[in-house]
C-alpha cells in the first residue's frame, strides 16, 4: 500500500513553469505521480509515496514556483496499490 494526493491548483499557474517545477520537487522528495494543464487554467496531479514527503509536497503545491500565483489547493487523499513507478508530466 501507498499514500496517494491528488491535487487541483488554481490561479496564475499555467505558463509559468508550474508543470516543469513540480516535476523538480516530486523528484527531490522521491515521489511518483504525474502532473498536468487542465483546458480550465488549472493545474492537476498526483503524487505516490510516504506520508511526510506528500505533506511537504502539498505545501509546496500551495506556494507554487516563484512567477506563480496559487489561489486555492483542493487535495483529495487516498491510499492503494501503487500505480506509478516514476513523475512526469502528461500532455
Amino acid at each position: 500500500m501507498t499514500d496517494r494526493l491528488h491535487v487541483l491548483i488554481e490561479g496564475f499557474v499555467q505558463g509559468v513553469g508550474f508543470r516543469f517545477s513540480t516535476v523538480r520537487e516530486a523528484q527531490k522528495l522521491e515521489l511518483c505521480g504525474w502532473v498536468r494543464n487542465c483546458p480550465d487554467g488549472r493545474v492537476e496531479a498526483e503524487f505516490e509515496g510516504p506520508r511526510p514527503a506528500l505533506d511537504k509536497m502539498l505545501q509546496w503545491c500551495r506556494r507554487g514556483p516563484a512567477f506563480s500565483r496559487v489561489a486555492n489547493v483542493t487535495p483529495t487523499w487516498d491510499s492503494g496499490t501503487p500505480r506509478y513507478a516514476n513523475f512526469s508530466i502528461r500532455f
